[in-house]
């Protein structure tokens, strides 16, 4: 796992080493085992590594025999092994043992099309020298980070924004400000800024699964190498019986695929059924102890997974390190926002750092269930979606009568709250079903966007998650616009960013772009098959896992939020009520005080707004205000 940066001076301007150098310190917490560089005239390249396979060898840049390719990449090859063999047999010399100059080799056989033979995660930059222009990439579903500023005088990419705006000639200007309110509309509703677009004018995120090119005069091209295919429909006449066989197979794979490694290794475990039976795979096809981690909160239970990691842990005989902490948010704020680069409302980044942070202490390498749920179909908005589908008959004034009622009732902070959820669910159900769907998971809804900041109720931000007429069925192509929309810009930047922050590389089993292929044809039905979401994964995982784990209710990993920002209110008040926050002029101060207010007397949950604002302010503090 690694960082990487680099610059083309299209006005030919000569690269420095001490210009790569302070952008490549920038990314010194993703890779602190060493530092490369390639110059070559207006072009450099620079990369800091966290060695994982082949410890004494492999430093970067990596290149062909003459050296007329040069590579740096972050990220793993899984199946290096194999094509290194493959290239050894048509000639090729390698003078590492590790999976990154299988990449270089590839591109002198096929081009750009080595891409389509990796299977792996990765971000990478290939200079050819021979043909003078530049390669990025990214993984198929976007694990690690790309970024890019481009201007008639300079091309500028990195693992991480903060590597970008250390170049003299980046601007680093925010989105946010002006007339145009698109993007802090798409910010509040999301939660993140939706890629390729970012909080900075000027810089954007290269998609998954895409290819750039960059030549010295300035010339761009992009192109997609791969896509995710189609999910099949229902067939009422399909068996799970059928699947599960190949789809335990499939898994297998992908998990003994990602057991390679020269350092410690082991795997978070929440207790949930993705990751404990991704831990169940490792304890089959690993010949030593299995590491595995897991933290809870004081202060509300429903937040706690423990108690079922700790059973998954004994079930499986694993060595387990249980963490239980109970931080206070608001001292982690700083922290996050530094790492994420910009305001970021997904909350769960608390345990995902500190988990991160506290493994990190005895291994280098942690797989992951991530992506399980997109595969499958596992989360329960999917449920809810479908369920509102068939309630689609219901008046639909009856509907937000009784979403009126419900905010009358006073909300609690605990995960399963009944108020909470009954009311975002009858909102949700008046409406068509895309924009049902998007109320279900956006962070700040449609009114209070409105009345917190009238210029961006303007822009619709659901338009860029819609769902695709390609897919078969309604509820998948829900799925699928999960999948390109929340994994890619929510899930996978919080796990990169917040495993990175600890110099720690995350491996997700599930995201192994032929699972996923196969997963795709199974029948939409064998994964959501009623109520029940996961339908086909938790029968694969029957004999693996004890029952209770494969049919416990879906439980989100989460934080008490909402109870942490109700014990003192006055950080928050100085933080959003400060002259400078309503100096900006970016949002209704008086509506940020009334949901301050309704929040602390128990009146409603705003632990999601609040938090969004909290991240937003903070990061105009580090970023832009300086």
């Amino acid at each position: 796992m690694c960082g990487i940066c680099g610059v083309i001076h299209f006005d030919g301007v000569p690269v420095t080493r001490a210009l790569l150098n302070g952008m490549n310190e920038q990314l010194a917490h993703r890779g602190p085992d060493g530092a490369g560089y390639f110059i070559d005239g207006n072009i450099g390249l620079a990369m800091r590594r966290l060695k994982i396979i082949d410890i004494a060898g492999s430093d970067q840049p990596l290149y062909n025999e003459d050296g007329s390719v040069a590579l740096i990449f972050n990220g793993e090859i899984y199946n290096y092994r194999g094509l290194r063999r493959q290239l050894m047999g048509r000639g090729h010399r390698f003078k590492t043992d590790g999976d990154g100059e299988t990449i270089a080799h590839l591109y002198e056989d096929y081009g750009d099309g080595a891409l389509s033979n990796l299977r792996g995660m990765f971000a990478l930059a290939l200079w050819d020298g021979r043909q003078r222009r530049l390669l990025l990439a990214r993984d198929c579903f976007g694990q690690k980070p790309l970024y890019y500023y481009a201007d008639s005088k300079v091309f500028v990419f990195a693992s991480e924004i903060k590597a970008i705006l250390a170049h003299p000639d980046v601007p680093g200007v925010s989105r946010f400000e002006g007339a145009d309110r698109r993007a802090l509309a798409d910010y509040l509703s999301f939660g993140y800024v939706p890629a390729p677009a970012t909080a900075f004018a000027g810089i954007h995120m290269l998609e998954p699964a895409m290819a750039m090119h960059v030549e010295p005069a300035g010339l761009t091209r992009r192109q997609r190498y791969w896509d995710l295919p189609a999910l099949a429909p229902p067939d009422q006449a399909a068996k799970a019986d059928s699947y599960i066989g190949d789809l335990r197979e499939q898994l297998a794979e992908a998990v003994k695929l990602r057991l390679i490694s020269d350092v410690p290794l082991g795997a978070f475990l929440s207790g949930g059924l993705d990751s404990s039976l991704i831990v169940a795979l490792m304890r089959q096809h690993s010949n030593s102890a299995i590491k595995t981690f897991s933290i809870g909160f004081a202060g509300d239970e429903s937040f706690d997974e423990s108690p079922y990691s700790e059973k998954v842990a004994r079930h499986l005989d694993t060595e387990h390190t249980a963490y239980r902490v109970q931080p206070e948010a608001l001292s982690l704020l700083s922290e996050l926002v530094r790492h994420h680069d910009q305001p970021f409302a997904d909350s769960s980044a608390i345990p995902t750092y500190l988990v991160s942070k506290l493994t990190r202490k005895q291994v280098t390498v942690a797989l992951t269930g991530d992506g399980g749920d997109e595969l499958f179909a596992g989360y329960e908005r999917f449920y809810a979606a479908d369920l509102m589908r068939k309630l689609q008959f219901m008046p639909a004034p009856i509907l937000r009568g009784a979403a009126g009622l419900l905010q009358r009732l006073p909300e609690g902070t605990g995960y399963y709250d009944p108020i909470k959820r009954a009311r975002r669910f009858a909102r949700a159900a008046s409406q068509g079903l895309a924009e049902a769907y998007f109320d279900l998971v956006r962070v700040v809804d449609i009114d209070l966007l409105a009345a917190l900041c009238p210029g961006a109720a303007l822009h619709s931000p659901m338009l860029n998650a819609s769902p695709s007429a390609a897919q078969p069925h309604p509820i998948a192509a829900l799925v699928d616009a999960n999948m390109r929309s929340y994994l890619p810009d929510d899930l996978l930047i919080k796990a990169d960013r917040c495993s990175m922050a600890a110099s720690l590389e995350a491996r997700a089993p599930f995201l192994d772009h032929e699972l996923a292929e196969f997963a795709a044809a199974i029948p939409f039905n064998l994964k959501l098959k009623g109520s029940r979401t996961k339908h086909i994964l938790k029968e694969a995982a029957h004999g693996l896992l004890p029952p209770e784990i494969i049919d416990r209710k879906k439980h989100g990993f989460g934080v008490p939020l909402g109870a942490w920002l109700r014990r003192d209110m006055t950080p928050m008040r100085e933080l959003l009520l400060s002259r400078r926050a309503r100096e900006r002029g970016l949002l209704e101060i008086s509506v940020v005080e009334r949901l301050i207010a309704e929040h602390e007397a128990g009146a409603r949950d705003h632990n999601r707004p609040l938090w969004a604002l909290l991240t937003l302010e903070e990061w105009h503090r580090q970023f832009v205000d300086g």
